[in-house]
């Protein structure tokens, strides 16, 4: 296959798109070669990844580094056997050999599958038993929880451990060692082409409302990631991007590897070893001269507690978040004390961004926005028909065309097929209003909507509400049992510093919400808590909030 410019149409580093963008997917492709190997013959020089650790430690590597290292491991993982095709299950830290390793994967045409390191023995268990993985990649300070995994699920996966020895295991750094001598000629490609519909990698969703699910996408997945990096982060190639993410979630994939580096920017990756503590960001944007910016609400509310005034965020001009929808009351604290404003995205393990705040259109703050170029979205009821302006529907993704970046589908599970794509579209299970400027509204995912007394309430309305509150840090809302109503509007409630819990708070709370918000939705019911219980990837877990409400019954 003839070399290309990284990233195929359209060129990278081009300006902001006109409305007639779109993205052409050749038959075959593949971000390896594409991107990473184009960019390394291009410019080979150009910074490609900045890691930095917790103890200050950095590393450096261009275009040429990542050329060279993941053609080497690209070599290992052929002598252990990994073919085009065969599933690796890569579970490691922010370590740079992440991206060599998943470089490396795409380029034999492997379907990889990245997992938080958060991930549980049973968890992992669950995802080798039904995803058919031939080999796992671990380090040491998560191989015991493979090992007992493996030992749980009766399974003969090899393993690779990365930075150690164990025995029976593969020890990726000695081997490196013994391939660095044997790193192949300049030019040459390590295996056969891959088409673009070839599948590329699985994720597993978060798991929110059930058992998670394989998410298949193929090789085209990485091309629909520049609506994600250009359109919505606005990169450029002299931008230095900073998404914060853990490797195992689908935004490492939309922040910190596709659309970055078909853009020429480099990535920076902070290396986090347990608990997080926000007060560690700020220190990194200045010193770092961060351009562009993207972290989950919760990170974000974390860091408005903070006092940004003593840092030097001047070289910072881009802010995003997605994940979860952004509370109106984060975005106006955070720009009264940056002067910036945070650009909301909305996109799924399924999807890449699909819905956004872009450049040069200033949305409504608690907005979702547009729909991206190139997807066509609609809300519908219940039968498949769009419902008016400002009212609730299901967010709805036509299949025609379909949009460069959805998923293929999701694996081994026809039962999730058949709900969610229907009569020409695809339904994400989540509720959003659309007003008379055409701007989407995020209402809540379909199974976190309260039905209380004929009104359906979404929760993040309420939880918004609470959050405009002086004593509040985070708060999740979810319907309740109730005899008479059916169900109430509970608030699960954490409390700011210099807070305490008492019946006069929850009075206040109450009203405060029936001043800003419809006096209906208003929390008949609010709890403490020290903590919510969130996902891998922070998102609140309301289903599991909501499962402690029904067993109270």
């Amino acid at each position: 296959m003839p070399a290309r410019s990284p990233g195929s149409a359209p060129d990278p580093g081009a300006t902001d798109p006109e409305p007639d963008f779109s993205i052409s997917v050749p038959e075959f492709y593949n971000f390896g070669y594409d991107v990473v190997d184009a960019w390394a013959a291009k410019e080979p020089d150009r910074a490609a990844l900045l890691w930095v650790n917790q103890q200050g430690e950095e590393k450096r590597f261009s275009f040429r580094d990542m050329k060279i290292k993941s053609d080497s491991a690209a070599h290992l993982l052929q002598e252990c056997g990994i073919v085009k095709g065969d599933r690796v299950f890569v579970m490691l830290p922010r370590i740079p050999e992440w991206w060599i390793l998943v470089v490396a994967l795409i380029k034999l045409g492997a379907v990889y599958t990245p997992a938080p390191t958060l991930l549980t023995p049973h968890d992992i268990s669950y995802r080798l038993r039904i995803g058919g993985f031939a080999l796992v990649i671990t380090d040491p300070g998560n191989a015991h929880k493979v090992q007992e995994a493996v030992r749980e699920g009766s399974l003969d996966t090899k393993c690779m451990i990365v930075d150690g020895q164990l025995p029976g295991w593969i020890s990726y750094s000695d081997e490196m060692i013994r391939h660095s001598s044997q790193a192949p000629a300049e030019g040459n490609r390590i295996s056969g082409t891959t088409r673009s519909s070839d599948p590329l990698l699985v994720f597993f969703t978060s798991g929110t409302t059930g058992n998670p699910k394989m998410v298949l996408h193929d090789h085209s997945y990485p091309l629909g990631h520049i609506v994600t990096a250009r359109l919505w982060q606005d990169l450029k190639k002299s931008d230095l991007h900073f998404t914060l993410s853990d490797t195992g979630w689908a935004k490492s994939a939309w922040g910190n590897l596709f659309g970055q580096w078909i853009e020429g920017s480099a990535v920076f990756i902070y290396d986090i070893r347990g608990k997080f503590d926000a007060s560690e960001i700020p220190p990194l944007l200045e010193k770092y001269a961060i351009t562009t910016f993207c972290c989950p609400p919760t990170i974000y509310r974390m860091l408005i507690l903070l006092d940004l005034r003593e840092y030097d965020l001047s070289r910072l001009r881009r802010c995003v978040s997605a994940g979860e929808p952004l509370n109106p009351e984060v975005i106006r604290v955070w720009k009264e004390k940056t002067g910036l404003t945070i650009y909301e995205g909305y996109g799924q393990t399924e999807t890449v961004l699909c819905i956004g705040a872009f450049p040069g259109r200033e949305c409504p703050p608690g907005s979702m926005g547009i729909p991206a170029p190139g997807w066509r979205i609609e809300l519908h009821d219940r039968h498949g028909r769009p419902v008016g302006v400002n009212r609730e529907g299901r967010i709805a993704i036509s299949l025609h065309p379909r949009p460069v970046g959805l998923f293929s589908g999701y694996l081994e599970n026809e039962a999730a097929n058949r709900k969610s794509f229907e009569k020409g579209w695809y339904y994400t299970d989540d509720k959003a209003a659309m007003d008379e400027e055409g701007y989407f509204w995020f209402i809540g995912r379909d199974d976190d909507v309260i039905k209380a007394s004929g009104y359906r309430i979404g929760p993040f309305e309420v939880e918004s509400a609470l959050l405009e509150h002086p004593a509040v840090a985070e708060a999740a809302v979810v319907g309740s049992p109730d005899p008479i109503r059916g169900q109430i509007v509970k608030a699960f409630v954490v409390l700011k510093p210099g807070f305490l819990p008492s019946w006069q708070l929850v009075t206040d709370l109450q009203e405060h919400v029936k001043s800003v918000t419809a006096p209906y939705k208003y929390p008949r019911a609010i709890e403490f808590l020290d903590s919510l219980p969130k996902t891998h990837s922070g998102k609140i877990r309301r289903n599991e909030l909501r499962e402690r409400e029904e067993r109270k019954r």
